[in-house]
């Protein structure tokens, strides 16, 4: 047996857990993965796009510690264990979270976490503002607040305040549930997305939000600081106090940072300033984190890019669609509550009806028992006219009530039957509306995928046309430089065949074609050998390039045609819709979300 079949292969995967807020993923990741392919891989995975926000976080050492995207995951200092676990975490923060928070699903992830840190302490908030946080939070799970539905005690295991804060004040849990309860009920109509952006935009507010804490020391005295990194910019605090800071280096104030092993120099823009410096044992991380804050202060100073401008654009016609139907279906469940109403009342009215027509008939029944002939035969007395006369009037006037009473028995019955018809038929709508709602978030998602290839595509297809370009330069650079060389070597060659030949015959105006047909046959004969292949060549090529192009406006037609099948689906949808939702004003389809894609066929047209 050689040595080759006793060595032992190496495995070409590796297994890795990653862990969300809300979640946990287990991947089977290549060996020659980077950081950035798993981290990509996760993005994918959960929908996020918003992905310079987040990043990798895992524990070593005591410490933690972020994935690199440009190195590969096991030449890190990645744990050994089987598989390697990942946490998925905000790494930066942004300034305001209304502005910059696009996604849905960024939103979310954003309030777990600041949720989580303001539970386990991480975050200082005050006693007022966690009632009022939890709150909010109460809001994104539970939905509106129902009295008959969320009864005294639905809070009861659910983590809502920090310890702090429940062992500050004498107060026991139900004390604190009718606290939060109270605010609760005040955040009526407030979907989950605004209940968790209102939660953000207040934590926001709290002086430890989106700081990263640090140890330091100063001028190597061993004087024990903390530096913090936030969107903000540095601060200097004392260790017992992470409110207030004693020094801060905004981002704009800030000339040059610099890094010398331990050694941390953060030099003002004002140069009357003192340069500060400090140490820390965490270089590293504080260098990772200072530049990708700086870089998003100064990302959030420039014009959105085309794929924020996009977002941006999407979420706002979502929020917008979103609102529409959340109009149309409290519109109807107004509908449907008022038709229940209405049956109700006419169900008790029926029964009242029934109930007089029931005592109208026992009381002519009770008085036809009771006429009696003018001759008793018993007693063979006469009974008295004027008294028959009454019970005749008297019967006759019941029968007539009981007969009013049994037509509006019975015209109450058509219109409760008509009230549950109602109530059938807006059922049914508000199913075909779900429907009709799930089809359009399905073509929404199929939407962005397809804008995403067309992203991919188009860089592609641009890369290609670089590559292109390229190559028809240095043809242009061959073929001058091969016409130069000809040139060189028919000037050098012709004064040598001169040399060493016989003496040429006499050339001048009595023969004028000698030289001409030298020189002539010298230069035909580089032509035919080093000019055909470099024609050939460019030929080539230049066929190569136009049948690139050609394939690429292909492609663009058939994507430009399936962005127009798109429109008029959405547009047959919009159609049926407005048909099926009655006494409502005619909804307008959200055929602008294709605008975007117009826009990038366009641009990619142009190139």
């Amino acid at each position: 047996m050689s040595i080759l079949g006793l060595k032992k292969k190496l495995p070409k995967t590796f297994k890795v857990k990653v862990s969300t807020m809300d979640a946990e993923m287990e991947f089977s990741c290549e060996v020659k993965w980077k950081g950035k392919d798993l981290f990509d891989l996760v993005c994918r995975t959960i929908g996020l796009r918003e992905t310079w926000f987040f990043g990798l976080r895992y524990t070593v050492k005591d410490t933690y510690a972020w994935l690199k995207p440009d190195k590969r995951v096991l030449d890190q200092e990645v744990p050994k264990d089987s598989p390697i676990t990942f946490h998925f975490l905000a790494k930066f923060f942004p300034e305001k979270v209304e502005d910059e928070l696009v996604q849905e699903i960024t939103q979310h992830l954003f309030f777990l976490q600041v949720k989580k840190q303001i539970l386990d302490e991480e975050i200082f908030c005050s006693p007022e503002a966690s009632v009022l946080l939890a709150s909010y939070a109460v809001q994104a799970k539970y939905g509106d607040y129902d009295p008959n539905f969320h009864k005294p005690g639905f809070l009861a295991q659910d983590e809502l305040l920090p310890k702090r804060v429940l062992m500050q004040y004498q107060m026991t849990p139900d004390m604190w549930e009718e606290k939060i309860t109270a605010w609760y009920a005040e955040h009526r109509n407030i979907t989950r997305d605004e209940a968790e952006m209102e939660y953000l935009k207040i934590a926001q507010d709290l002086e430890m939000y989106g700081v990263s804490y640090f140890s330091i020391t100063q001028n190597k005295r061993d004087t024990e600081l903390l530096l913090g990194v936030d969107a903000q910019g540095l601060h200097i605090y004392s260790p017992n106090n992470k409110l207030s800071p004693n020094k801060s280096f905004p981002w704009s104030g800030i000339r040059n940072i610099s890094y010398s092993e331990k050694e941390f120099t953060i030099k003002p823009l004002d140069k009357k300033t003192e340069v500060f410096k400090f140490y820390s044992s965490q270089l590293r991380v504080n260098k990772l984190l200072c530049i990708g804050n700086h870089d998003l202060f100064m990302r959030r100073r420039k014009v959105d890019s085309i794929e924020v401008q996009q977002m941006k654009a999407q979420a706002k016609e979502e929020k917008a669609r979103k609102k529409v139907e959340r109009q149309i279906l409290a519109r109807e469940k107004q509908m449907r509550e008022e038709a229940e109403r209405a049956k109700e009342d006419m169900e008790r009215r029926l029964f009242q009806l029934q109930d007089e027509a029931r005592m109208a008939n026992e009381a002519l029944n009770s008085i036809h028992a009771l006429r009696l002939p003018e001759l008793d035969p018993v007693s063979l007395t006469y009974r008295s006219p004027s008294l028959q006369l009454r019970s005749e009037e008297t019967a006759d006037l019941l029968a007539e009530k009981a007969q009013i009473a049994e037509e509006e028995a019975k015209l109450l019955a058509h219109k409760a039957a008509e009230a549950e018809q109602d109530r059938q038929r807006l059922e049914v709508t508000a199913l075909k509306t779900k429907e009709e709602k799930r089809l359009m978030e399905q073509k929404m998602r199929e939407a962005e995928q397809l804008a995403v290839k067309l992203v991919e595509q188009s860089e592609r297809r641009l890369k290609e046309a670089d590559h292109l370009k390229q190559d028809l330069n240095e043809a242009k650079d061959a073929e001058r430089r091969a016409k130069q060389k000809l040139l060189e070597i028919t000037k050098t060659t012709y004064p040598l065949l001169a040399a060493y030949s016989s003496p040429p015959p006499p050339t001048g105006p009595e023969n004028p074609d000698l030289a001409l047909d030298m020189g002539g046959s010298i230069r035909m004969d580089f032509k035919d050998s080093d000019m055909k292949r470099l024609s050939m060549e460019i030929e080539r090529e230049r066929l190569e390039y136009m049948e690139k192009s050609k394939h690429l406006q292909d492609q663009l037609k058939e994507l430009k045609s399936e962005i127009e099948s798109l429109k008029l689906e959405e547009q047959q949808q919009a159609g049926i819709y407005s048909l099926r939702s009655y006494a409502e004003p005619p909804y307008i389809p959200h055929s602008n979300r294709n605008s975007a894609y117009m826009a990038q066929m366009a641009f990619y047209e142009e190139v």
